[in-house]
């Protein structure tokens, strides 16, 4: 009969996509990690993964068994650490770096004071890359920006709070700044997040909403390099207004109001409908409740962006 340590290792696999990756992060070698999923397979009478010479990928068997061996193992902690009543184990998160620099960081501090046993590894990285890892069980749930397709019938995404899309320019640019919003969106080297990530959309959003073309300079994917390269005078940029940074002290950007322009992102919590770590998912959205910043409506599909 396979034992914990095989299911761990199954998971394991499923995670990273490679026997070599999986016993890296478990501390076995690929040879063992090898042994112990053809074991398993053995022992269900059915092939779990997909192989070739570089990878192991789920196939459609191994899909539907890890919500219940994750469900499985994580029963098994439980009963492990002595304390029915606590939230423990290791979650795997993903988590936009903005989201780290905004008020996502605050739950996070919060829940680990109040449940010491939980280990919390984060990914970072961009939504649409985390929705397919949440969806295939490689992490347990993301705090991504809300999809502008709609997503997979097995994920959930709840909204945890909002930051409004502001223009941002240099106190000290390297070029001619006009005085009006539309005029520096017009003429200034713009700074534009990658189009066709989640975030790129609502760029594009604020850009048609103001009736302008942009001179755009450049492409990143990263709001905190954007950010630092309008602080350095490089260009002008349209980023979500993080909640922890202190925009209006900052000595070398300054926020430019866009009138009649009212974009938000909307950032929240995707997870599949139903996981192993609920309880967790359940702690981090009650969190946003008592803060009065999450919603009570839940989205498995975008809806349109409206003034607030």
């Amino acid at each position: 009969m396979p034992s914990i340590r095989t299911f761990k290792t199954f998971l394991a696999v499923a995670r990273h996509g490679t026997f070599a990756a999986a016993g890296k992060h478990i501390g076995l070698t690929s040879a063992a990690v090898g042994l112990q999923i053809r074991a398993l397979e053995e022992d269900l009478h059915c092939q779990l993964f997909d192989r070739t010479a570089r990878a192991a990928i789920l196939n459609p068997a191994g899909r539907a068994l890890v919500p219940e061996l994750e469900a499985l193992v994580h029963r098994y902690e439980v009963l492990a650490s002595g304390r029915e009543d606590a939230l423990s184990g290791t979650v795997m998160m993903g988590a936009l770096v903005s989201a780290l620099m905004g008020a996502f960081a605050d739950a996070l501090w919060a829940l680990k004071q109040e449940h010491p046993l939980v280990d919390v590894r984060l990914f970072a990285g961009l939504s649409a890359d985390f929705a397919g890892k949440v969806e295939r069980g490689e992490i347990d749930a993301a705090v991504v920006t809300q999809s502008p397709r709609p997503l997979a019938k097995n994920l959930v995404w709840t909204e945890l709070y909002t930051e409004p899309m502001v223009l941002i320019v240099p106190r000290h640019p390297h070029f001619v700044l006009p005085d009006d919003a539309r005029d520096i969106l017009g003429v200034a080297p713009f700074m534009r997040f990658e189009p066709a990530t989640w975030t790129g959309n609502l760029v594009q959003e604020v850009i048609d909403r103001c009736g302008v073309s942009v001179q755009e300079s450049m492409q990143l994917n990263s709001n905190e390099a954007i950010i630092e390269l309008v602080r350095q005078g490089f260009g002008v940029s349209i980023v979500p207004q993080l909640a922890n940074v202190r925009w209006e002290a900052d000595r070398l950007l300054r926020v430019v109001p866009l009138e009649g322009v009212d974009v938000h992102r909307r950032v929240g919590l995707l997870e599949r409908a139903a996981h192993a770590r609920m309880a967790f998912t359940d702690v981090i959205k009650g969190y946003f409740r008592q803060s009065g910043a999450i919603r009570s409506k839940v989205a498995q599909a975008p809806r349109p962006f409206t003034p607030s």
